[in-house]
């Protein structure tokens, strides 16, 4: 009996897994990290290298030489941070061909060569090129 109460106990407790993947765009300028699991999903993208300054208030201080970071759950707004200094692409799980539009989670995300566009189940998002960051 205490065994099987053992057990039970251990499967209730036991933490919920969600899956995580990544992408980044052809270029590899652009990288994502996307998590689903039951109590929804979230995205975060950075570009890397960028030739403007963002085009958010809180983000137009960040150098030219460190990148700019979106996150945004599926419901929401997005969040934005300069990327930590000398940050760079991880190595990804997939390409996000251009021209492609995916929807995962949450989220529909267009890949294009003027840059990739995601946006939430709120109608929030973000777009990311070399000479343009903007969130909306």
């Amino acid at each position: 009996m205490s065994i099987r109460l053992f057990c039970a106990l251990a499967f209730i407790s036991s933490p919920v897994h969600a899956d995580v993947w990544s992408f980044n765009t052809p270029s590899g300028n652009i990288e994502c990290i996307v998590g689903e699991d039951f109590e929804g999903s979230d995205i975060e993208c950075t570009i890397y290298k960028r030739s403007a300054p963002a085009k958010v208030a809180a983000l137009a201080g960040c150098p030219l030489s460190r990148g700019i970071t979106f996150s945004m759950n599926d419901i929401g707004g997005v969040r934005g941070a300069c990327a930590p200094a000398g940050a760079r692409p991880t190595g990804t799980q997939g390409v996000a061909e251009y021209n492609v539009e995916g929807k995962f989670g949450g989220f529909t995300c267009y890949s294009a060569t003027s840059g990739l566009q995601c946006r939430n189940e709120s109608g929030h998002g973000f777009h990311l090129s070399r000479a343009n960051q903007t969130a909306f």
